[in-house]
């Protein structure tokens, strides 16, 4: 116990003389040991280096996760050191509504079919999402939280400790120069015996303070070696963040690749589908054509219809609209069809017309 007490006011003492020189050197009353210019350079790097790596892995979370309570509780989950639950993503959900809108509204009309193909679709690109979230996470998010939660906390603390191993040592020098400044003074004073006792003293007080100096001075050494070798290797840590940001690239790509073809296919279905209402509208603006036509000699035997027969559309556009499926195609099919109904009788009225 008492040794316990003996360190507690050692410790106090240190705290307090570490203080002390802090604050002087705030006020300009007091030298400071300066670092030289690489040293510096190293840790301007380094904190710069801290800072935008803070930066990216919070808007990459961001990008990968938009919702701010979502953040909060895997952040929570991962400090209590428990599995993040599955989360639905948006385009998932956004599948199930479609799917559930199909069940309800008829999934055999021309509406529910899409809503199930455009359904599908969506729960591909979840599932896709889904996966570049896990890539990144593990690819990219982690190492970047690795190096502010391990190499940066060793980092920050061999900082500290080179803090205060420089104001001990710019502390001993204090000492030093007041005991040497005393000394002096006291060897004008005349050598009476009275005065030998304390310039022993003084003497033996500036050898103390020469003593704490060296040792010092060397504790101070020592730990500007284990900082530098620490700052230098933020190269290093360039060289891994490089790596991961290639692998963060590489994941993009992929979803945003898989997401096309997704699209494309569903593109492709939708537009076949157009198609074949263009072909069931071309059938029945012949038919109503004909059944006016029908209709106006009947009302008058003597009538001359000037009504041509409708012509077979174009064989170039059916074959380009057949291949690709472009809703271009199918558009221009849709408008020649309105036309040709229109030069065939005024009155006829089109319901595709959009």
């Amino acid at each position: 116990m008492d040794f316990n007490m003996k360190k507690l006011a050692s410790d106090a003492g240190i705290f307090f003389t570490r203080a002390v020189q802090f604050t002087e050197e705030k006020f300009g009353q007091a030298e400071k040991t300066e670092l030289d210019a690489h040293f510096e350079n190293l840790l301007a790097r380094a904190d710069s280096t801290k800072n935008w790596t803070e930066k990216i892995l919070r808007q990459t979370e961001v990008l990968l996760q938009p919702n701010p309570s979502a953040r909060v509780e895997e952040f929570l989950y991962e400090k209590l050191d428990r599995k993040v639950p599955s989360r639905v993503t948006n385009g998932e959900l956004l599948a199930q509504y479609m799917a559930d809108a199909a069940s309800e509204l008829g999934p055999t009309t021309p509406y529910g079919k899409t809503l199930i193909k455009v359904a599908e679709a969506e729960k591909q690109l979840g599932a896709a999402e889904r996966d570049f979230i896990h890539t990144a996470s593990i690819s990219f998010l982690t190492p970047l939280r690795n190096f502010l939660e391990g190499d940066w906390k060793t980092i920050s603390k061999e900082r500290r400790l080179l803090q205060n191993r420089r104001l001990d040592l710019d502390a001993c020098k204090a000492r030093l120069k007041k005991a040497k400044a005393a000394e002096a003074k006291a060897t004008t004073v005349p050598d009476f015996q009275e005065t030998r006792p304390r310039n022993y003293i003084l003497s033996a007080s500036a050898s103390a303070a020469e003593q704490e100096l060296r040792v010092a001075q060397t504790e101070f050494d020592r730990q500007a070696e284990v900082t530098r070798l620490l700052l230098e290797g933020i190269s290093s840590t360039h060289v891994n963040h490089l790596r991961c940001l290639h692998e963060f690239v590489k994941s993009q790509t992929t979803y945003y690749a898989q997401c096309y073809r997704h699209m494309l296919d569903l593109q492709k279905q939708l537009g076949s589908s157009s198609l074949s209402t263009a072909c069931l509208a071309w059938t029945l603006t012949g038919s109503l054509a004909r059944e006016a036509t029908r209709r106006a000699r009947s009302l008058s035997p003597t009538w001359n219809c000037s009504a041509r027969r409708v012509p077979p559309p174009p064989p170039r556009i059916l074959a380009w609209a057949g291949e690709d499926g472009r809703s271009p195609a199918t558009c221009l099919l849709v408008t020649q069809l309105f036309r040709v109904g229109r030069r065939i009788h005024p009155i006829l009225s089109l319901p595709l017309v959009t």
